[in-house]
């Protein structure tokens, strides 16, 4: 449990108060954030919350969405807001291609540039940027980012210190080139944050919600646990689920749950 965290994804419909609240009483030392989540509920008044609880921020997502106008502003007022609440990592989704563009490739490099134009800002800021591959069915719409390899090509220019990589084990876990690319993340100090979901089939309509709690889908999440291990990260590790069914339940439930199945799939010890 040292290195367990809760996404404020997975129990998205529990307010803020009461997901800190639960994560104290049930022993979770750690809780990833989204934007919306501060929006919600003010940034200073959300930093007090957690701190005051004893918690630690573990990431906030998120930033990126390069393909959209302002986005330089938009990812400076991100990162202000990870530094505001202690989060160590900003997430960055890449975007998809601009409107009415099939470029890939000039897509990606835009991702690159952008990246750059953000690193001496997140370098004062204390906050690190974390490139996150997408699975490639979000090419077009979501991230152009679609592997781990990319994503560590877009950040090997910069120092470790100031990008990272996410490795999401929902988006990762076709690759058949994705252990390699966990130790050459490791060899480089890249791994900025590791989130668990599991995939689930048959996706739902939105497939961005096709993800499952650990266990309830085709993910060797411990397979990948061991990998980032190996290759020298023992931060935690975030659970992040999308799923309606998920969502509707209450937060206290999935949160029990939640731990349950992180301990018997992910965990080093399991208690199956």
């Amino acid at each position: 449990m040292k290195r367990f965290a809760l996404n404020s994804a997975t129990t998205k419909r529990w307010p803020l108060p009461e997901l800190v609240a639960g994560c104290v009483d049930a022993g979770v030392a750690g809780v990833g954030l989204w934007r919306e989540d501060l929006a919600a509920y003010g940034v200073k008044e959300a930093a007090a919350l957690v701190r005051d609880a004893g918690l630690t921020v573990t990431s906030l997502c998120r930033g990126g969405f390069f393909n959209t106008p302002g986005w330089l502003a938009e990812n400076r007022r991100a990162i202000d807001e990870a530094a505001a609440i202690g989060a160590p990592v900003l997430v960055l989704v890449s975007g998809g291609l601009p409107e009415g563009s099939r470029d890939l490739d000039a897509a990606r490099a835009h991702v690159g540039e952008a990246i750059g134009a953000l690193v001496p800002y997140a370098l004062d800021a204390g906050v690190r940027l974390a490139v996150e591959p997408l699975h490639p069915m979000f090419c077009s719409d979501r991230c152009v980012v679609a592997s781990l390899g990319q994503a560590l090509d877009l950040a090997d220019p910069y120092p470790a210190a100031a990008v990272g990589v996410v490795i999401d084990t929902y988006h990762l876990w076709w690759d058949d080139q994705v252990w390699a690319q966990i130790a050459r993340d490791g060899r480089g100090n890249r791994i900025a944050c590791f989130q668990v979901a599991d995939w689930v089939t048959p996706l739902p309509a939105g497939v961005l919600l096709g993800r499952g709690l650990p266990g309830t889908g085709s993910v060797e999440l411990r397979r990948f646990r061991e990998a980032v291990d190996a290759a020298g990260y023992d931060g935690p590790v975030e659970v992040e689920v999308f799923a309606e069914e998920v969502w509707s339940r209450p937060g206290r439930a999935v949160l029990d749950e939640t731990i349950t199945r992180y301990l018997a799939h992910v965990a080093e010890n399991p208690t199956t």
